[in-house]
């Protein structure tokens, strides 16, 4: 299979070998089913995936990662000054990245490097954004070759570069992720108590930093309008919730824009004029979940 193949020949090819399939957006990475959520309905049943293609033929192919497919994606980017190449190297020499089955390059010039995924582990898709590189397993997904990106307005395929010679082994993407982005050391100043049962500050910031790409400025905008709220100080804040947000994938410069624009929420404004903390942290708060997900903090 090479980018001459017809996008609806090419998904069903891999329908037929096995490989759970979904369309997105044509020339683009959006899932095209369930509002942007079609890697939970990825299929081999032809039929379906005939129907898809039939609806949108210049559709690109999105594969699930993980345990759906049984592969996982380490996703190197490189975006301004940022060259996930160097920090991939840097994990090649430290041992964190052998065992890749297959190497695609990217429209963009990055790379996904194909690794078999870790049977009976749970391993959930992360961003480490300052070095350049993401990890696509469960609960994420990757757009497959001969798939195309428009890049300054022509289309740009994904392209097979490499197959292993020998058999692939899993990856630990839970050690590759404290390689490349270390995790923030604990706060040591004393945790104040905040609105929850047995949240503390220090609890809240961990929750900041699991946050995923699409929730990650929500989250942070969430857990600083409780801080805000709670009195504790602006420049406490923004120390312990930059850090995390950093381990999140956002860059210190969105972080600090996203703590002071929700204490100015919380506070009313340059001016000091009366908000009401609740409505101001509500009207951005993570949505309906946000209740779950704070309780297993």
């Amino acid at each position: 299979m090479n980018e001459t193949w017809p996008l609806p020949d090419a998904a069903r090819a891999f329908a037929v070998a096995g490989v759970l399939v979904f369309p997105c957006a044509p020339g683009g990475k959006r899932p095209l089913i369930r509002d942007g959520l079609g890697f939970r309905d990825a299929t081999t049943d032809l039929t379906q995936i005939d129907a898809w293609w039939r609806r949108a033929p210049e559709a690109n192919i999105g594969i699930p990662t993980g345990v759906a497919s049984g592969v996982v994606v380490v996703d190197v980017d490189v975006h301004g000054p940022v060259n996930g190449y160097r920090q991939f190297a840097r994990a090649d020499r430290a041992g964190l990245v052998d065992g890749w089955e297959l190497l695609v390059r990217s429209p963009s010039g990055g790379m996904h490097a194909y690794y078999p995924a870790t049977a009976g582990v749970d391993q959930r898709s992360w961003q480490a954004g300052r070095a350049g590189i993401d990890f696509r397993g469960d609960g994420g997904y990757i757009i497959a070759p001969p798939s195309r990106r428009i890049i300054d307005d022509q289309p740009v395929p994904y392209t097979v570069e490499t197959f292993a010679t020998s058999a692939g082994s899993p990856l630990d993407a839970g050690r590759l992720r404290d390689f490349l982005d270390p995790r923030p050391a604990p706060v040591t100043r004393p945790a104040r108590t905040i609105a929850g049962p047995g949240a503390d500050v220090s609890r809240l910031a961990a929750w900041v930093s699991r946050r995923q790409e699409g929730e990650r400025n929500h989250g942070l905008f969430w857990a600083a309008c409780k801080l805000a709220e709670n009195h504790v100080a602006p420049t406490d804040a923004l120390d312990v919730l930059t850090a995390a947000a950093g381990h999140a994938g956002l860059s210190e410069r969105e972080a600090v824009t996203t703590i002071r624009s929700a204490y100015r929420a919380v506070h009313g404004g340059a001016r000091g004029s009366p908000a009401s903390p609740s409505s101001s942290a509500s009207r951005f708060a993570v949505p309906e979940a946000s209740a779950v997900r704070v309780r297993g903090l």
